[in-house]
């Protein structure tokens, strides 16, 4: 399909650049913000598995303190989160920078959650397919639940947008996410835990 070989990646690279310009203002509002309030570093920069299972390194805004125990060991991530931190992950502002990502080539507007690298191995045949498409800022399975879904429910979904990808659906996730964004459905809230990680299914 030409979609998916060529208009895929044309889409992207002409809508992130403009979203990246619209939003700049905003961009640069957030990161005074966090340089005044948590200082350095203001991005958080961790390795995800990609299209083919290749590393790249996912950019997003620092929600966190950089707090440790008297060990040295991080605390608890609902320790460290801090109210502009919560602010932003409820309305997704943290993920902005990922659009630079996204213009890179290492993500997609659309596709499956990039997860960390060492979880690839434990996908097992049947889940593997999420890694034949670049990972997307949102994806089918964060208009349909979310942090709402167990892992096994998200692969299951990311399966079924691999299969089905088309330009049609990926305008309807853009406009779904818009929507979930904006009534913040299934985003984790102040009461709300964490997934616990994969290990496996």
């Amino acid at each position: 399909m030409i979609y998916r070989s060529f208009g895929k990646r044309f889409v992207d690279i002409i809508f992130s650049l403009i979203l990246l310009i619209l939003v700049s203002p905003l961009l640069l509002a957030i990161l005074i913000l966090i340089r005044l309030l948590m200082g350095k570093p203001i991005l958080f920069r961790q390795f995800r598995a990609g299209l083919d299972g290749q590393t790249f390194e996912l950019m997003e805004f620092r929600t966190m303190t950089m707090a440790t125990d008297q060990n040295g060991n991080f605390e608890p991530d609902s320790a460290r989160l801090t109210r502009i931190g919560r602010y932003l992950r409820s309305n997704s502002l943290d993920e902005i920078p990922s659009l630079w990502n996204v213009l890179k080539g290492d993500m997609s507007l659309v596709g499956p959650r990039p997860l960390l690298p060492e979880y690839t191995e434990l996908y097992g045949d049947c889940f593997s397919k999420r890694l034949v498409v670049r990972p997307g800022v949102t994806g089918w399975a964060q208009v349909n639940g979310r942090n709402l879904l167990q892992w096994k429910e998200k692969f299951e979904m990311d399966n079924w947008y691999v299969e089905n990808q088309s330009i049609l659906l990926d305008l309807r996730i853009l406009i779904m996410t818009l929507r979930e964004v904006l009534l913040k459905g299934g985003i984790m809230t102040k009461n709300d835990e964490a997934m616990p990680p994969f290990t496996g299914l």
